[in-house]
C-alpha cells in the first residue's frame, strides 16, 4: 500500500465574496501544482463565502454545488489529481447547507458531505440544514473520510468512521484562533485514538469579527506532527506513509482489544 502526498490549501477567503473566492482557490493549486504535483489538494471550510453565520449572503450560495463542481472537476481532471474541495455554502429544497465535496483523478465526484454538527454558539444551527449521513471514499487505495470542523469534537463520529477501517481522516474547518489549542489537541487526539493520519486544513483570516487560526496541520497515527502552517496564507505538504500503518497497528492492537458490549453511547 502506497502513501499519499497532500497537499493543503490553507486560503485566506473573502466574506461574501464568491467570485473572488473561486478564482483564489483555482490560483492557488493551480499555482502549487506547477511545482509539484501532490496526490491530494485539500481545501477548508465554506471558502467560497466565509464563515460567518448571521453575514452569510444566501443568494451567492452554490446551487446544488453546481459552481463548485464544474471548477473542481475541470481541476481535478486537468491535473489528474485527487481534491478534498473543503466545503461550501450551497443551496438546495429552499434551504443553505454546509456541504464537502471529494474529487478523484478523472474528475468525478466520488463523496459528498452535508456537515452534521453545527456550531451552535455561532447560530450556524438557525441559518444550515444538519446533514444526516456520513462520508467515507477511497484516495489511491487508502480509506478515508471527510468532517467538518465542529465535527471533530465529536469521537464518536469519529470512531464510527474508523471502525470501518479509515486511514485518513481528512478535516476541514475555520476554527477561531481564540481556541486553536484546542483544534490542534482534538486533532492529534483523534489520529493517536484511531491509530489513523488526521489531514487538516484550517482557514486563516478574519470573517466578521472573527479571527480564524491557519495552522494547517498533518498528524501520524502516533500523533506526531508531520507538518504544519502558520497563521496566514499558504500551502502545506505533508507525505503520508501507508507502511507506518500497519506497523502501528501490530503493535498496539486497539480496535482487536476494544469492549463494544460496555459503552453506552445512546445517551
Amino acid at each position: 500500500m502506497r502513501g499519499l502526498s497532500v497537499s493543503l490549501i490553507q486560503m485566506d477567503m473573502a466574506l461574501n465574496d464568491r467570485d473572488g473566492n473561486y478564482s483564489l482557490a483555482e490560483s492557488l493549486i493551480l499555482a502549487d501544482a506547477k511545482i509539484r504535483k501532490s496526490d491530494v489538494y485539500v481545501l477548508p471550510e465554506t471558502w467560497n463565502l466565509g464563515f460567518a453565520p448571521s453575514s452569510v449572503a444566501a443568494s451567492l450560495s452554490d446551487p446544488e454545488g453546481r459552481q463548485t463542481i464544474e471548477l473542481m472537476s475541470r481541476l481535478s481532471s486537468r491535473l489528474g489529481v485527487n481534491i478534498v474541495a473543503g466545503s461550501v455554502v450551497t443551496s438546495r429544497d429552499s434551504r443553505l447547507w454546509n456541504t464537502g465535496y471529494v474529487f478523484d483523478r478523472t474528475g468525478n465526484v466520488i463523496a459528498s458531505y452535508d456537515k452534521t454538527h453545527l456550531f451552535s454558539p455561532m447560530g450556524e444551527d438557525k441559518v444550515f440544514a444538519k446533514g444526516s449521513g456520513l462520508c467515507r471514499f477511497s484516495l489511491d487505495g487508502l480509506k478515508c473520510a471527510l468532517i467538518i470542523c465542529y465535527d471533530i469534537r465529536f469521537c464518536e463520529l469519529v470512531r464510527t468512521l474508523a471502525l470501518d477501517g479509515l486511514d485518513v481522516l481528512f478535516v476541514v474547518s475555520q476554527w477561531p484562533e481564540a481556541r486553536k489549542d484546542h483544534l490542534l489537541t482534538l486533532a492529534r487526539a483523534r489520529a493517536i485514538e484511531n491509530q489513523m493520519f488526521v489531514v487538516l486544513c484550517n482557514s486563516p483570516g478574519t470573517a466578521g469579527k472573527v479571527k480564524y487560526a491557519g495552522l494547517s496541520s498533518v498528524f501520524d497515527p502516533w500523533g506526531n506532527l508531520l507538518a504544519q502552517a502558520g497563521p496566514d496564507q499558504q500551502t502545506l505538504h505533508a507525505e503520508l506513509d501507508a507502511a507506518e500503518l500497519d506497523k502501528i497497528r501490530s503493535s498496539i492492537p486497539v480496535f482487536a482489544d476494544r469492549r463494544p458490549e460496555l459503552y453506552d453511547v445512546d445517551r
